[in-house]
């Protein structure tokens, strides 16, 4: 009797939905695809401008940091940057901490 209730629980092979393995593979390509033109490509996009902004620093020019500090730079090197941020202040930042350049007023 309970061999035959436990039967009847069970469902019967072949009657549930069986999908192809290709939909699956659709379906991840189609996520990775949403995920590459949403979050990835913008994010490259910000990254090679920003490279381009640091490649044409020159001298003379008004920036400012991510960390606030509004300046111009006094001298170039290849990893540091010196600013002068008041008469006869001058600082070295990384260039990479450089946000953006100022535009003249």
């Amino acid at each position: 009797m309970l061999g035959e209730i436990v039967y009847a629980m069970a469902p019967a092979q072949g009657q549930g939905s069986q999908q192809s393995p290709y939909s699956f593979l659709i379906f991840m390509g189609v996520i990775f695809a949403i995920f590459y033109f949403l979050l990835i490509r913008p994010q490259q996009k910000r990254q090679k401008e920003h490279r381009r902004l640091l490649d044409n620093l020159k001298k003379g020019d008004r920036v400012v940091t991510t960390g606030g500090l509004y300046g111009t730079i006094a001298g170039l090197a290849d990893t540091t940057i010196t600013l002068e941020i008041a008469d006869k202040v001058k600082v070295k930042v990384g260039r990479s901490y450089i946000a953006g350049v100022m535009k003249p007023e």
